[in-house]
This record gives C-alpha cells, sequence and structure tokens, in this order.
C-alpha cells in the first residue's frame, strides 16, 4: 500500500512537470481562441499622406496618418450614412481621386476568389449612401480614373454605371452565359491557377471600357454530387441529391478560347484586339497604363515557358510586342503575377538568371537596367518611385526562412529597411516616403508598425499583447530551425517543436507534415508557420500528446533559387517524396527520436506528397493522412498540371508517377479525407485511388465532409477533422 501511494505520488509529481502551462484543445484551435488581431483592408490613399482600413468592429472605414498613425477622420460609418442603410461592411474600394467608395456587403462566395456582394456608392463629403445596382448583386467592379463610371461584371456580362447621369446602368455585352461565354471575369482554372478574380480595366482616361473574354463551350464539364447536409442545409435535395456542374479543363483538355475586347463608351463600339497568339495560349492579365492609346496584355504560351506583353491600342486593335520573357521550364505564376506597371516603366520580375531579380523597361519594351542582382530571391514587389527611380520590394536576402523589405535606388545602391529576423510584409504609401510593416517570427505573433523609407520605425500600431498573454499561460515550447544532407547530398531546411518538457534520454514518436508544392514553403520564420498555420498551434497541440513535430522543405520547394525549384520538372512527386523518406531516415537516426513510430501528413499537395512518400518503397512511415490528395495528375487542371509537367501525351511517363500506380507499395496506416464538393481537386482523386488500394488488397479509413470544399471548413467541420487526424497518431504512433 504504502509502495502504491509512493508511486502514485511520483506519477503525479511526473504529470505536474509535464503539464506545466494549459493543455491546448482542438475546439479552441479551429476557433477564434487564438485569432491574432490584424490590420483589415489597408489602402493608401492617393493623397500619399494617409491610409485607410476598416475599424476593429468592422462598421467603420478610418483615415490614419501615416507620419503619426493617429486616425485623421472617419471616413464612413455603417450608423451615419444617408440615403440608403446597410447592417455590416465587409470590403471597400477607393475611387482613384479618394472621393468616393464602393462599400461591399453580404458577399456570397463563388470559388477560391470569386463573389458576389452588394456593392454601394458611398460620396464621404455628403455621406450619401446609393445602391451601385438595383438589377441583382455584382461581381469585381472597377471605378473609373475619374471616379465618375463604375464596370462591374453580373451573370458574365458587362455592365457600367455612369454616376453623372443619375447612376445609368447600361449592359456593355450581352453574350455571356453559364458555361458557356464569361465577360470580364475569369473562368475557374484562369482564377485558381493565374491567381486573380478581375479581367476587366478602363483606359486611362475613362473613354473605353477593355477585357478579356472567356469562351468556354468546348471545355469538358464537371459535375459535383450535392446533398441536403447540414450547416447550412439544403433543402432542394432533401430526398435527391443534385448536380453542381462547371467547367473544368483536366490536363491535355480543351481550355477556353480567350480574346480581348474594347467597347467605346461614347460610340458604344465593341471591338477585338488583334492579338498574336496561339490559338491555345493564355491571357493572364490586362492592365491599364496612363497612355489612353494603351493598356499591356499578357500572354503566355500553353507550356507556359514564355511570357508576352503587348501595347494594346484600344481603338485601332493594333498590338504590339514589347517584352518577350523566354526561360527554361516555366515562368512562375508569381512572376508573372507581380510585375509593376507605373506610369512611364515596367518593372518585371525575372529568374532568367538563376534566381528571381527585377528588370526594369520602359514603355516601349526597352530594357534600362536589371534593378536587383542577388544570389537571392525577390519574393514580391511593392513599387518604384518615378520621381527618384527607387525600387521597393520584399526578398528571401538573408537565407530562405526570412523575408526583408529592400530599396533599391537608380546608382544601384541597396538597403535592407526591416532589421528584425522573421517575415516582414510592407504597404507603402503613393509616394514611397512611408511603409505600414506587418512582421512575425516563428515564435510571436504578427506585430504593425509604421516605418520611414529610411527603415526607422515611427509608430507601433498593433504588438498582439493580449494573443502573447494568452499564449504564455500554455508554455508552448519554441520552434527551432536545423538542416541536415540527404544521401544524393542535398542540404534541407527544416523545424522541429520538441514538447515542452523534452528529455533527450527518451525516445519520442514523430509526426511530420509538410505541403511540397513547387514553390511553396513550410519552414519559414514567420507566425504563419505550422501546418495549418497560427504559429503551428494544430502541430503545438499534438507536441503536447507527446509527439515530436517536423517539417522539412524538400527540393521543388520556394526562395532558393530556380535550379532547386525546378529540378522536380516533369515527374512532381518523385525528388518530393524521396526528400520526405530522407527527412524520415534522418530523424530516424537521432538519438531520441523512436524510429518505428514515424508518421507524415498533408493536405492537398501535401497529400499527394504524403501518399507517394508512404509508398516509395522505404518503409520509413508507419502511418500517415492524406487530405484531399491529387492521386493521378491527368485528373488535375490544365494550367497548374501542364505548367510543370506538360500534357498526359507529351509526358506520359511523368504522369505514371502517381499514388495510383503506387498503390501496392503502400506501407503504413492510412486515413483519408475529402469534401464531397471540392471544386478543386476533386473526389474523382480519392474515389480512384482507394479502388486502387482495395485491388492491391490495402487497408485504409476515409472520412468523407458532405458538401464541404477543398479547405473543409464550416460549423463544427474544422474542429471534427483536426481531431480525426490527432487522434489517428495517437492510436497508430503511440
Amino acid at each position: 500500500m504504502k509502495r502504491l501511494f509512493i508511486m502514485c505520488a511520483a506519477l503525479l509529481f511526473a504529470a505536474s512537470n509535464m503539464i506545466s502551462g494549459n493543455l491546448l484543445s482542438l475546439k479552441d484551435v479551429a476557433g477564434k481562441t487564438f485569432a491574432a488581431e490584424y490590420l483589415s483592408a489597408v489602402s493608401p490613399m492617393s493623397d500619399g499622406d494617409c491610409y485607410a482600413m476598416i475599424s476593429k468592429d468592422g462598421k467603420r472605414i478610418i483615415k490614419y496618418s501615416y507620419k503619426t498613425g493617429k486616425q485623421v477622420s472617419v471616413l464612413f460609418d455603417v450608423n451615419n450614412t444617408v440615403g440608403e442603410k446597410i447592417d455590416k461592411l465587409e470590403n471597400y474600394i477607393m475611387s482613384p481621386d479618394g472621393k468616393k467608395m464602393l462599400v461591399q456587403t453580404n458577399s456570397k462566395k463563388i470559388y477560391r476568389r470569386s463573389y458576389t456582394a452588394d456593392y454601394y456608392i458611398y460620396n464621404i463629403a455628403d455621406r450619401k449612401l446609393e445602391k451601385l445596382s438595383d438589377n441583382g448583386q455584382q461581381q469585381s467592379p472597377v471605378w473609373s480614373p475619374d471616379g465618375m463610371k463604375v464596370a462591374f461584371v453580373r451573370d458574365n456580362n458587362i455592365y457600367l454605371v455612369k454616376l453623372l447621369y443619375g447612376n445609368s446602368e447600361s449592359q456593355v455585352t450581352k453574350d455571356g452565359k453559364r458555361n458557356e461565354v464569361i465577360n470580364g471575369v475569369p473562368d475557374w482554372v484562369y482564377e485558381e491557377e493565374f491567381g486573380f478574380n478581375s479581367a476587366l480595366t478602363f483606359n486611362a482616361d475613362g473613354s473605353m471600357l477593355c477585357w478579356i473574354r472567356f469562351d468556354e463551350k468546348d471545355v469538358p464539364t464537371y459535375s459535383l454530387q450535392m446533398f441536403k447536409g447540414l450547416e447550412p442545409e439544403m433543402t432542394e435535395y432533401s430526398e435527391y441529391p443534385g448536380l453542381y456542374s462547371y467547367k473544368y479543363p483536366k490536363a491535355g483538355q480543351e481550355n477556353s478560347t480567350v480574346s480581348v475586347l474594347s467597347y467605346d463608351i461614347q460610340s458604344r463600339q465593341t471591338r477585338t484586339m488583334q492579338l498574336q497568339m496561339d490559338k491555345d495560349g493564355y491571357i493572364p492579365r490586362i492592365k491599364a497604363t496612363s497612355d489612353p492609346q494603351k493598356i499591356i496584355v499578357y500572354t503566355m504560351n500553353r507550356h507556359q515557358d514564355q511570357l508576352c506583353l503587348y501595347g494594346a491600342n484600344p481603338r485601332s486593335t493594333v498590338c504590339k510586342l514589347l517584352i518577350k520573357e523566354s526561360v527554361p521550364k516555366y515562368v512562375k505564376e508569381e512572376a508573372m503575377a507581380n510585375i509593376l506597371i507605373s506610369s512611364n516603366h515596367i518593372l518585371m520580375p525575372s529568374d532568367r538568371n538563376g534566381y528571381m531579380q527585377l528588370y526594369l523597361y520602359n514603355m516601349n519594351g526597352q530594357l534600362l537596367r536589371k534593378v536587383t542582382d542577388g544570389q537571392y530571391d525577390v519574393t514580391d514587389v511593392y513599387g518604384y518611385d518615378e520621381q527618384t527611380g527607387a525600387t521597393y520590394y520584399q526578398a528571401a536576402g538573408k537565407n530562405p526562412m526570412n523575408r526583408e523589405v529592400y530599396v533599391t535606388y537608380k546608382n544601384g545602391k541597396t538597403e535592407c529597411l526591416t532589421s528584425r529576423d522573421g517575415w516582414n510584409i510592407a504597404v507603402f504609401s503613393a509616394d514611397y516616403k512611408y511603409f505600414v510593416n506587418q512582421w512575425s517570427d516563428r515564435n510571436t505573433p504578427y506585430e504593425y508598425g509604421i516605418f520611414n523609407n529610411s527603415g526607422k520605425e515611427t509608430v507601433s500600431l498593433i504588438t498582439n499583447s493580449e494573443l502573447k498573454k494568452t499564449l504564455a499561460e500554455y508554455d508552448l515550447p519554441s520552434k527551432e530551425f536545423f538542416s541536415f544532407k540527404t544521401s544524393e547530398g542535398v542540404q534541407l531546411n527544416g523545424v522541429m517543436i520538441k514538447p515542452a518538457n523534452f528529455d533527450a534520454s527518451k525516445k519520442y514518436p514523430v509526426i511530420m507534415w509538410q505541403y511540397s508544392g513547387p514553390g511553396s514553403q513550410q519552414v519559414v520564420n514567420s507566425w504563419n508557420i505550422g501546418s495549418m498555420g497560427q504559429g503551428a498551434l494544430l502541430d503545438q497541440y499534438l507536441v503536447q500528446q507527446g509527439f515530436i513535430l517536423v517539417c522539412v522543405d524538400g527540393r521543388g520547394t520556394g526562395a532558393r533559387g530556380a535550379d532547386f525549384e525546378k529540378c522536380t520538372y516533369l515527374k512532381i512527386g518523385d525528388l518530393e517524396s524521396k526528400d520526405q523518406v530522407e527527412t524520415a531516415i534522418y530523424l530516424g537516426s537521432l538519438p531520441y527520436v523512436d524510429k518505428n513510430n514515424i508518421g507524415i501528413w498533408g493536405w492537398s499537395f501535401g497529400g499527394f506528397n504524403t501518399l507517394m512518400s508512404m509508398s516509395e518503397g522505404r518503409k520509413v512511415f508507419k502511418a500517415g493522412v492524406a487530405v484531399a490528395p491529387p492521386t493521378d495528375w491527368r485528373f488535375y487542371d490544365t494550367v497548374y498540371t501542364e505548367r510543370y509537367m506538360r500534357t498526359p501525351k507529351e509526358n506520359p511517363s511523368g504522369y505514371d508517377v502517381n499514388p495510383i500506380k503506387r498503390a501496392a507499395n503502400l506501407h503504413g496506416e492510412l486515413l483519408i479525407c475529402q469534401g464531397l464538393a471540392d471544386d478543386n481537386v476533386h473526389p474523382q482523386n480519392v474515389f480512384e485511388y482507394t479502388e486502387a488500394l482495395v485491388q492491391a488488397d490495402k487497408d485504409f479509413k476515409m472520412n468523407v465532409y458532405t458538401n464541404r470544399n477543398h479547405s473543409i471548413y464550416g460549423s463544427n467541420t474544422r474542429n471534427h477533422i483536426y481531431r480525426q487526424i490527432a487522434q489517428f497518431f495517437i492510436k497508430n504512433l503511440k
């Protein structure tokens, strides 16, 4: 009896040492308990002195001074308008002159970046609020340069509202029809893979509208089965399920036929631009310039290794080639998206020399100079100051895990404007004299401050002190960076989280998370670190259950130059899975790791690479979880897949490197999770993969989420999937 008492006391003492802080709950991790405070919808104002943003309560749009950080005025208040009234504010679009805004409310999501909403025209001076249209919700509205006209899309057609004529509304296009023709907004694959939601612009004097037209009649249709479900409940499917059908071009299939059109607002004449491009080519952007006779149209060939910028005259329809960018393998989507068109220059990112650097052209397409010249990747472009010739940008200048804000002057001198290691994101004033900076690192939530263009912080705005106090109650261990060399001699970067009571004399089970997709990064010195971001709180929950959590960015990931990123070309999944297996072997060599209890998981591409790694041939993983995984790239879309793989006809052997072909080699316990309304990675992927597992006589577990998309969220859904993942690893690795 005495011995039993002593043993119980010892166990209680050990438990008290083990749990020195509060324990995380999955409901809190999935909910808002640990939500960080953000600056919401920061918008630099045209005066250069101020910026606007949405208030914490989401009811007002407030104007702040860059110089002092203090409130200057309230631009909009839902409780203080003349005319129309709204209950909530979701976003806003300032007019170019800063005198009016479009106020967004009642948004209804379509896909990842697209939505319809009710927009209102708001005049700041007299507080007058008017509906943009009485005829149904609007999509992707744009201001004319003089702020006197607004164009928007409804039901695949373009409409024009003239403020000088009592907000009169006219219809610009009439051929728009669901699953056939789209005007002014991208189709599904353009939106998802070229990363934009508007394909509509005015020219510089507002006399013409220009847009991309998508003819998707010949694109194959994919249908998702929809059910009644709950939260929300769709009663129309109470007895029989229905279908959501949309155009989705799978690898090697037909894409939309695209063209650029212009509309003369005065004469109401529509013209088609005379673009020289391949019939199966892409038009991923259309941009206005400061010249009314010129818009910039981007084109890419289907292989995406050639990007052309044309100067198109919206009246004559003549298109002149300005810049032709050709690089080995493929032009990165981010390089295209980060092109900056200023009043007199074009600033173009390119990895033509091995690293993503910046090149300055004039508006006639003449290369003026290479702005940056470093052995690092530029990762974002903030602006080019026409007055001084200074270029402002973000780069991984110190190492791949960090991001700094830089300026390169006209004479070539470069300065770093952010001194702290971590992840910096800037929003510059219109005159580039100030910027609002968001900083965090892997162990510290977001902090916001105002800096001048010499890099001095002048005002602290947000420190997330309350979140830091809350987190301190949980005694969460720090995240430690490490690196190792694989058996192939490749140096890889990783991050590790050990339990708070870590004992080097013990052996711990390990859970590896990863994404591994082209150009992606998970090993980052940012609060966005973790399998689900948020400072790796889901991973910290698993650490509290007695696991070591690890993530390694393998070959193909970003911020290490073109050679490292593009080495996976034409054989996606081969090197990526080898590097995760090599990681497990390395971890198993550490004295405190139980090499017989290592698991791996991932979402989307991370789910694909989980399956690839578990069937790579070396039996290092005891368990794995694949959420919404692609299982054969023939089932995925043209733009993404062909960028890295070309077409199935051109590269059949590369496409055959996939989990379905490897099903017989699967080793370890497997859980698959899939949303049945996933418009991105279709349920077809897991249905075909699980059939291959059945025929290979492989056991697996599977959870389906009714009417949930690729993100698998809504009501209790995210809490549920987190619990399934956690319990699966606890059951199989401990």
